[in-house]
């Protein structure tokens, strides 16, 4: 029975693996002095309890990054023991929500690895000229940065207009946040610079406004973009999309997960459609490798092609 606590999505951003068993052997313990037997026989408790009360399955996600998260998490909330942090998960959902905070940070920059958009400006954009209505989807959108990348590339190209870009992520904070297009103006040197590489074509500072310590996106790049919460380990494909991104998300799951969210991706993608990958992260060795072509292999740019 799921308690009466506001509704929450789970997953996001670990590293998953099939080992987080009470009977196995722990080198590393959450709390500094803590019995690692013990932390054996709560920590599964804990799992299992954001699972039953929250819908939130950690139970399958790889050991060392998840614990480092959690650690960081207990000391936020001043907890002596995972049964005590258990406690403040269980009776308050605002520590929850806190925790989510914690668990599901995700470090992004517009344009990252501006080779990649270079590509897509040279090559994919007098392809995608051709085409009719486009449907672009950024899978693990955090807040937002590569989904305004994609979209002033676009507009750049005459394209945007006839675009829906659909930008989703498990985490509500961070959908809400890209929603505002607003961005610290400390990182815009390097958002420029990031832009130049990328075959931009004006001044950067074109597309925002300057407030006090922030900048705002300007409208032209906020108006075709469609926010919602996904979650790619447990929620379906939703549409047919000419370009998806799901850039630098597989690489923290292990290979069941991996799996199925290749074969949510594929369902997902119009044949004909370009899948780019993170740079540490390939299309090798899954199920549908061979339903792929490279298009650009350094930047983990690939062709659905059947």
């Amino acid at each position: 029975m799921h308690y009466a606590y506001p509704p929450l999505s789970p997953d996001r951003y670990l590293l998953a693996d099939n080992n987080l068993m009470p009977n196995q052997n722990r080198k590393h313990t959450v709390i500094p002095g803590g019995d690692p037997a013990i932390e054996a026989i709560e920590l599964p408790l804990l799992l299992d309890a954001m699972f039953r009360c929250y819908g939130y399955d950690f139970r399958d996600y790889a050991e060392n990054s998840f614990k480092r998260r959690l650690a960081k998490a207990i000391r936020a909330e001043g907890a002596t023991s995972l049964s005590a942090f258990q406690d403040l998960i269980l009776h308050r959902p605002e520590a929850m929500l806190r925790f989510l905070d914690i668990v599901t940070v995700e470090t992004t920059v517009m344009f990252r690895d501006p080779q990649l958009y270079r590509v897509l400006r040279e090559l994919i954009v007098p392809e995608l000229r051709l085409l009719g209505p486009l449907r672009v989807w950024h899978a693990g959108c955090s807040t937002g940065e590569e989904v305004y990348s994609m979209a002033l590339l676009l507009h750049e190209a005459g394209l945007l207009e006839r675009t829906r870009i659909y930008a989703t992520d498990v985490s509500t904070q961070a959908i809400e946040k890209g929603k505002t297009a607003v961005f610290p103006l400390k990182h815009m040197r390097e958002y420029t610079a990031n832009y130049q590489q990328a075959g931009g074509q004006t001044a950067f500072s074109n597309y925002y406004t300057a407030k006090g310590d922030s900048i705002i996106l300007r409208d032209a790049l906020r108006r075709n973009i469609v926010w919602a919460e996904h979650n790619l380990v447990t929620d379906s494909s939703f549409n047919e999309f000419q370009v998806i991104c799901c850039r630098n998300v597989l690489i923290y799951f292990n290979r069941s997960l991996q799996d199925r969210v290749h074969r949510l991706l594929y369902d997902s993608l119009a044949v004909g459609g370009l899948l780019a990958l993170g740079r540490g992260e390939t299309i090798r060795f899954t199920p549908c490798e061979d339903r792929y072509e490279g298009v650009d292999l350094e930047t983990k740019l690939y062709r659905k092609v059947a």
